[in-house]
């Protein structure tokens, strides 16, 4: 792909990420280039249930894991002896998927007598802005907003986050997903409710903004899943316009948050969003007007980094080799993939459920 960073760091990493339902395994060297990548979908294996059953996509990264990764390495004209390091996704995520991963990632850095770099899901999302934007630097207000997660973190360098704010019950992209199930749209849900959003009109259907207004800086969705399947059930409004209504809804949350978020703990050189959510270009078109509001510098990363890919678990991987220096040994062999991983441990527990935080 040709993403360049700043530096002329040539370690090669191979990055595999597992954690849901893509199975992706990429190369990526240390200035930001994307040597090679390969992302298998398994919307075609859900699609029937109307989202990720857990069993078949863990099976499905056991069948797909080790011809992707020859068919990178191959494509890339490489070997293992090549590598610097093999960085896998250890979690957080559905536990079968991860450590399909992780056991693939030990297999082979034992093979080659490589480093492992266990990695956070959250963090290859939360460095990935830099992987495509050489200019972004420490520290800047991350929005990660993604199918399993709604939180707004300090990003202060690698491996030093502070959370500011997190979802009390659902994250967006599931409230999208929910909300492309009631209106009848399949899977995968937020791409489809955003382009019906696109026939309809976003002031048509009343819709609650959760939590917007509070002194807390938290997110909520669960309330606004349940007015979409309200206004469903009225049979008084458009697909269209719901799905409009619903998106707009969940826009003004997003920018509340985050006004309340830089009371608190700005001001912040730049704003940035990563994450699978981070797709949606009228989420996208808010949080630009939002940082130019604030004098922030706006940072996403391009389509193909925003959803899971094995890019961004790779330059996590070269970041934390930058940071550590040489005698770095890595990961031992024995790391214990992790269903639940957050990036700030110190964080204080919310009200409500709080375990996506």
């Amino acid at each position: 792909m040709g993403l360049k960073a700043h530096t002329s760091d040539t370690r090669l990493v191979l990055g595999i990420e597992s954690s849901c339902d893509e199975t992706a395994v990429a190369l990526v060297r240390g200035d930001g280039t994307i040597v090679a990548q390969a992302i298998a979908s398994q919307e075609a294996e859900h699609a029937p249930y109307g989202g990720v059953v857990p069993e078949i996509a863990a099976r499905a990264h056991a069948e797909r894991l080790a011809p992707m990764i020859e068919k990178v390495m191959t494509e890339a004209g490489m070997a293992l002896d090549d590598l610097d390091a093999i960085a896998a996704t250890a979690g957080p995520g559905l536990i079968g998927g991860v450590m399909v991963g992780l056991v693939s990632a030990k297999a082979l850095a034992m093979a080659a007598d490589k480093p492992l770099l266990a990695v956070n899901h959250l963090e290859g999302h939360a460095l990935s802005p830099r992987l495509a934007d050489a200019g972004l630097a420490f520290p800047y207000l991350l929005l990660l907003v993604s199918g399993g997660h709604c939180q707004i973190l300090s990003v202060e360098g690698v491996g030093q986050y502070r959370r500011l704010a997190t979802t009390i019950d659902d994250a967006l992209g599931e409230a999208f997903d929910k909300t492309a199930k009631i209106l009848g749209l399949g899977y995968p849900g937020g791409p489809a409710v955003e382009r019906l959003a696109l026939e309809g009109d976003p002031k048509a259907v009343p819709l609650p903004r959760p939590l917007k207004g509070s002194p807390e800086p938290h997110f909520s969705f669960a309330g606004l899943k349940s007015a979409v399947l309200r206004a469903v059930e009225s049979g008084a409004h458009a697909p269209a316009d719901i799905a409009a209504s619903f998106q707009q809804a969940a826009v003004e949350c997003l920018i509340d948050r985050l006004e309340r978020a830089l009371d608190t703990a700005g001001p912040f050189p730049a704003l940035v969003v990563a994450g699978g959510v981070a797709a949606n270009r009228t989420v996208r078109s808010a949080l630009e007007a939002l940082a130019a509001k604030h004098a922030m510098r706006f940072t996403a990363p391009p389509l193909a980094l925003c959803t899971d890919n094995a890019a961004m678990i790779a330059w996590a991987g070269l970041e934390r080799l930058a940071q550590e220096g040489d005698s770095f040994i890595g990961d031992p062999l024995d790391f214990v993939a992790r269903p639940r991983w957050p990036l700030d441990p110190a964080a204080e527990a919310v009200r409500g459920a709080g375990v996506k935080a």
